[in-house]
């Protein structure tokens, strides 16, 4: 167990706080004994949803706001210790329907931000969340950190920006940054209604409502995942140890599993449904990486971090979870 016993009465501000990976954070950080501050637009095609922040509401502090506003940012970050930075538009799809709205997001915002903490808080640590979609089409596997660059999408390049603007203002103005470049992140809190966060959202949607699950092509596509606990805790490690400062990343796990089979061990879980194999939509065929999964050496070697939980474990989880809790991440239709 790492000892996070530092984090207690920090002051602490996470963007896209009431979505999945912000919510899952702010709960550890409550343990943890910090002062809290949520901030999220909680516009509705995004992952911001009030119930995953239901069990600890009381003790957070939730701010209303988009990223994007830079008035706001700049009285936000004042006096804040840490800031993680997880905000984003994640939907690939998205992006390339509408380039402008996501290179404001993930790229113009991010150094609005930046700007604020050089003005008003040049102390505060910094953790970006980015991903590994810009390393594009895998050239080898596992993927590391050397891998070239090569995005496919226009999230993927924007994402790429905002990430380097965090590097930058390390290494320029040392503002402690560093980015974590997450893999299919999953667990209770993910986004579920659609496939705007991640493909095994919609997958567990179908499975609860008993529509068989939709796998593209021939369900050889092989991926890594990685549950929402082990990514906490190396994003907390990554702000507090100093050998993260100016670095990237990868998270990821040695567990990897083609689509077809994750189908499979999904239907097994839940003990009913089914999967069926459907040729690609056009659209994601053209953004579609084949397959991926991570070297993540870097950061075990640097801080110690590794996956602890099973994906055979964190799916138990999950799909218990909205077992539980559907109602409050979509509407059943009847």
């Amino acid at each position: 167990m790492n000892d996070f016993t530092q984090f207690a009465g920090k002051k602490i501000l996470i963007t896209g706080g009431v979505g999945f990976i912000g919510s899952a954070l702010a709960r550890k950080l409550v343990d943890l004994n910090a002062k809290i501050t949520l901030v999220d637009s909680l516009i509705p095609q995004y992952g911001g949803n009030l119930f995953n922040i239901h069990d600890i509401k009381d003790q957070v502090t939730l701010n209303i706001t988009d990223v994007r506003d830079p008035h706001a940012i700049a009285y936000l970050v004042q006096g804040q210790d840490f800031l993680f930075n997880l905000a984003g538009q994640t939907s690939h799809l998205d992006s390339m329907v509408d380039p402008q709205t996501d290179l404001n997001i993930n790229a113009s915002a991010q150094l609005s931000i930046l700007e604020a903490c050089r003005k008003h808080n040049p102390d505060i640590t910094i953790v970006f969340a980015s991903t590994r979609q810009l390393y594009g089409k895998p050239q080898y596997l596992p993927v590391d950190e050397n891998h070239p660059i090569h995005p496919v999408d226009v999230n993927g390049i924007n994402k790429l920006a905002g990430e380097w603007y965090h590097l930058l203002y390390n290494d320029i103005y040392h503002i402690r940054s560093c980015a974590l470049r997450l893999t299919n992140t999953y667990g209770p809190g993910m986004r579920v209604k659609d496939a705007r966060q991640t493909f095994l959202g919609i997958w567990i949607r179908k499975l609860i409502e008993g529509q068989p699950i939709q796998v593209f092509g021939d369900g050889s596509q092989l991926r890594d995942f990685n549950y929402v606990d082990d990514v906490v805790e190396a994003l907390l490690l990554s702000a507090i140890h100093p050998k993260a400062d100016g670095e990237i990343f990868n998270l990821g796990s040695s567990e990897y599993i083609n689509l077809k089979d994750l189908a499979g061990l999904m239907v097994e879980i839940f003990q009913a449904g089914s999967y069926e194999l459907i040729p690609f939509p056009p659209e994601r065929k053209k953004i579609d990486i084949g397959d991926y999964y991570s070297d993540y050496r870097k950061i075990h070697q640097a801080l110690d971090w590794q996956p602890k939980i099973s994906l055979k474990k964190g799916l138990e989880n999950t799909i218990e979870y909205y077992r539980q809790n559907h109602h409050q991440y979509w509407e059943v239709e009847a």
